[in-house]
């Protein structure tokens, strides 16, 4: 495995693999690998001659009052992951390397971005789609991919792809869990031990909810409901949201249909959780198969 931290030195392998006619796949991650990134990994080690990591922590994407200085970092750690699943490249720049004077140019993200967590977290976005220019650029991979765990982070690199022309296919991976159903993410770590044992109520409540519309259920304010009350009844968490909406666009829904993203969020003392199911149903105005309108579960 190559370790590489500078951009040029980056950009002129990528570009002698492209001379050879090797496809790439690129994990772009901020580091302290789980099950979840290793899927990823995984992924693109089937589908491609190349496959390039990086790790980096991303300054821009953390608001003022967030956990950039804490973010968990072990990159001995990584590096050993990444090679025990075959990462061909490490990718692991500095900060001053990715941004080493002030930027001329960053992006804005106009749509999806205002919705979910990003209602909360103003700009984190805009962080995210600049960073990922920044590394389509540097690594120009044949395909990237990407975890269903974060969907609307998903759904912004879907535009940001398409709007921007970059030739890239974007592959999606089911969210990996624990054996109780919790979605792993770096930021576990910080739960307390009571906290973890209510973290999975967040996945039992979405579980409820697509059993709901499995019976027929179609209001998202029934469904909505059904959610919260799963979580204030099984979590000390404050609930941040939960809400119904289209996939990828993101539009708040009040009845069911088409592909449905269910998603909460939530805070515990010194960790904020995310969790979402998709659900695909027939469209407004569709006709069934003649079997009824049963729930397809797309990506979990």
């Amino acid at each position: 495995m190559i370790v590489m931290d500078q951009i040029a030195a980056m950009q002129a392998l990528m570009r002698q693999y492209r001379r050879e006619g090797k496809t790439i796949g690129f994990v772009p991650t901020m580091g302290y690998l789980h099950e979840g990134h290793t899927s990823l990994i995984d992924r693109a080690r089937a589908e491609n001659d190349i496959v390039v990591l990086s790790v980096f922590v991303n300054p821009l994407q953390f608001g003022p009052n967030e956990d950039f200085a804490r973010y968990p970092r072990d990159f001995e750690r990584d590096r050993r992951i990444a090679e025990q699943h075959g990462v061909d490249v490490l990718f692991h720049p500095e900060a001053d390397e990715m941004y080493p004077e002030p930027l001329t140019v960053r992006a804005i993200v106009q749509a999806r971005a205002d919705v979910l967590c990003g209602r909360s977290r103003p700009g984190h976005f805009d962080g995210v789609a600049t960073v990922l220019m920044k590394l389509f650029n540097i690594v120009m991979p044949d395909r990237a991919y990407f975890g269903m765990k974060d969907a609307q982070q998903v759904a912004v690199v879907d535009g940001l792809i398409r709007d921007l022309n970059f030739p890239i296919e974007l592959v999606l991976v089911p969210t990996v869990r624990e054996a109780d159903g919790l979605a792993k993410s770096s930021r576990n770590v910080y739960l307390s031990p009571q906290e973890r044992s209510e973290a999975p109520a967040l996945y039992a409540a979405l579980q409820a909810a697509a059993s709901a519309v499995e019976r027929g259920e179609r209001s998202a304010a029934a469904i909505r409901r059904m959610v919260r009350e799963h979580i204030e009844a099984h979590t000390h968490a404050e609930i941040d949201y939960v809400e119904v909406c289209s996939y990828p666009d993101l539009t708040p829904l009040e009845t069911l249909a088409g592909t449905v993203l269910i998603a909460v969020a939530v805070r515990f003392a010194s960790a904020r959780l995310i969790d979402n199911i998709m659900i695909e149903l027939p469209k407004t105005g569709e006709q069934g198969d003649g079997k009824g309108e049963q729930a397809c579960f797309a990506r979990s």
